[in-house]
């Protein structure tokens, strides 16, 4: 990594930001904090860091046009999303529009470096051969309708054939953030 380290940090909430921005200062990187996707924009108008940590949820917008704007900016930019509800359908298409990783929270701060790190894959990952539960199966067909709707939840009830309030109880047993 260089010695001058710029990073974005995309995230809506203000304390978690904060106490990874701290984090990445203590390390020597030059840190700025967007809100939401029109704050990003606002600051990339502005510079273009080398290095970004992007939400997928952000607030009821999602984190993967943000993904799509920093790559669009600097395709050499090493992203990282974090997620709490990471599943295969967000991987994938974060991983398309340009993001170097993709991490599960709760992630601190040597995980995002180390993803930083090893932004050209390991070809000689082991590949586990754990069976995927129903519940995991149906978590990642929410998921994915909810990416498709661009997190519109009585969208995603409707394709999905059930009722909103059921959705909406699945997704407080295992919130999006």
């Amino acid at each position: 990594m260089d010695s001058q380290r710029h990073l974005v940090i995309v995230d809506d909430d203000a304390a978690f930001a904060r106490a990874l921005q701290r984090s990445f200062e203590r390390r020597g990187y030059a840190v700025r904090v967007a809100r939401s996707p029109e704050e990003l924009d606002t600051l990339l108008d502005a510079e273009v860091p080398g290095y970004a940590v992007v939400d997928l949820k952000l607030g009821t917008a999602s984190g993967l046009p943000c993904i799509q704007r920093l790559h669009a900016k600097d395709p050499a930019m090493l992203i990282v999303v974090l997620t709490g509800f990471a599943s295969i359908a967000t991987a994938v298409e974060a991983i398309k529009l340009g993001a170097s990783h993709y991490l599960a929270k709760p992630a601190n701060t040597d995980d995002i470096e180390a993803a930083f790190s090893k932004a050209a894959g390991d070809p000689g990952a082991p590949i586990e051969g754990r069976a995927t539960s129903i519940k995991t199966l149906e978590w990642e067909r929410i998921n994915e309708t909810l990416v498709e709707t661009d997190f519109n939840i009585s969208e995603t009830a409707r394709r999905l054939g059930m009722h909103r309030r059921t959705l909406a109880r699945k997704l407080e047993k295992r919130p999006i953030r």
